[in-house]
């Protein structure tokens, strides 16, 4: 299986960078170098970077799965979202570095970080699934619910609204945008400044703020992967 990701540990910082040479789809190799990456850094680390290659941050779901057949499009969509979990729920600190463009899944991703940090630039953020003729799963529907601007739920999940880094940040999908070249090092300045709070204060914290969010979109996934990809009348 071919790296479709670096893992380096600086100091307590495990940065972990995307990069397939294209766009970072969520491929079923990527999501198991992530999911491994994430153990490895909870197991050694004490905060986590997660980043992407120069100017594509991720693409979200392999298109080429996602177009091969129903049965493949779920497996590959409830193993993602088992990743968007376990990045959502991580045990140390999660900062994201968004690189550039994140759409639909790739959107996901940024919003699962504790601390979300865009490169400024033509990029694009959002979440189109409606736009491409999908409904919202309700997994993003409540880490929209969860990080967005109130005001911005309906235009980001229903009307597919797709914003700039600076749109993002008035809209809640990211808490400040850095220039290019100065993003990995600014993600992993604040990943050392919260790597250095007590880790079990941090992590009884994170389960309080998000315990019941985690519980409910478990415990609707079965059925709203079922629903999901069948055509609505």
């Amino acid at each position: 299986m071919a790296d479709l990701l670096t893992y380096a540990l600086d100091g307590s910082t495990a940065v972990v960078t995307m990069d397939d040479g294209k766009a970072n789809a969520l491929s079923n190799e990527m999501i198991d170098q992530l999911l491994a990456a994430l153990t490895r850094a909870e197991g050694e680390a004490k905060a986590m970077v997660l980043a992407g290659r120069a100017e594509r941050f991720c693409a979200g779901f392999d298109l080429k799965v996602m177009m091969s057949g129903p049965a493949n499009a779920t497996a590959l969509l409830t193993r993602g979202s088992e990743l968007l979990l376990r990045l959502y729920g991580a045990k140390v600190p999660l900062v994201i570095a968004c690189t550039g463009h994140a759409l639909a899944g790739g959107a996901l991703v940024v919003l699962t970080g504790d601390l979300r940090i865009a490169a400024a630039g033509a990029f694009k953020i959002g979440l189109n699934e409606v736009q491409i003729g999908l409904p919202v799963p309700v997994l993003a529907m409540e880490l929209a619910r969860d990080r967005l601007v109130k005001t911005e739920l309906d235009r980001a999940t229903l009307m597919a609204t797709i914003y700039s880094p600076e749109q993002a940040q008035r809209a809640g999908y990211i808490d400040a945008v850095a220039a290019p070249g100065e993003l990995i090092a600014t993600a992993k300045a604040e990943a050392a400044r919260l790597g250095a709070f007590s880790q079990q204060a941090f992590r009884a914290t994170k389960q309080r703020l998000r315990g019941k969010t985690l519980e409910y979109i478990r415990a609707t996934m079965a059925e709203d992967m079922r629903t999901l990809l069948t055509p609505q009348a």
